[in-house]
């Protein structure tokens, strides 16, 4: 902070500068990761200046996936001097091994929406305009291991339609 800064912040002065909410400031503080500030004889609390160094440390912890909880236990080790190093790489590389598998995931699904995006389509080339094409009931099918054709067909049956009338 600079020379001409106050000794003190209030909870929405802290906040503002921080870009967050009082309310973000006393969730920091019952998680243990901003220590209860003291009071001003109106109530409010009085945060010292380095508070908006930790908020803002504790944003960039949060923007890359730690939780709160993780970050109170590693505040805890780091505020009575320890050295919590070691722990903040190792969540670091859980972190990253946890989002390279939603990664690989992500990527399966994507394969598979495109893959039920190109029946969906070929359904609906199929389907009277004044018809339902089953849509849904094809996913429900595919979830279930069913054929497509085999879902074609029970939905034809019970929409009425048969198979001549389709073709």
């Amino acid at each position: 902070m600079g020379t001409n800064q106050p000794a003190s912040l209030h909870s929405s002065q802290l906040a503002k500068l921080a870009g967050i909410s009082p309310d973000t400031l006393r969730l920091y503080e019952r998680k243990g990761l901003l220590a209860r500030p003291p009071r001003a004889p109106n109530g409010y609390r009085c945060y010292s200046p380095e508070s908006l160094q930790r908020v803002r440390l504790i944003r960039a912890a949060l923007a890359i996936g730690f939780t709160l909880n993780e970050l109170a236990e590693v505040f805890r080790v780091r505020d009575g001097h320890g050295r919590p190093c070691a722990r903040v790489r190792q969540l670091a590389a859980e972190k990253l091994q946890n989002l390279e598998l939603q990664i690989r995931e992500l990527g399966v699904l994507r394969t598979e929406l495109r893959d039920v995006l190109k029946e969906w389509d070929r359904a609906l080339s199929k389907t009277p305009k004044d018809k339902r094409a089953g849509l849904l009931e094809l996913l429900a099918a595919k979830a279930q291991g069913r054929k497509a054709s085999l879902a074609l067909e029970v939905y034809s049956s019970l929409s009425g339609r048969t198979r001549e009338k389709r073709k």
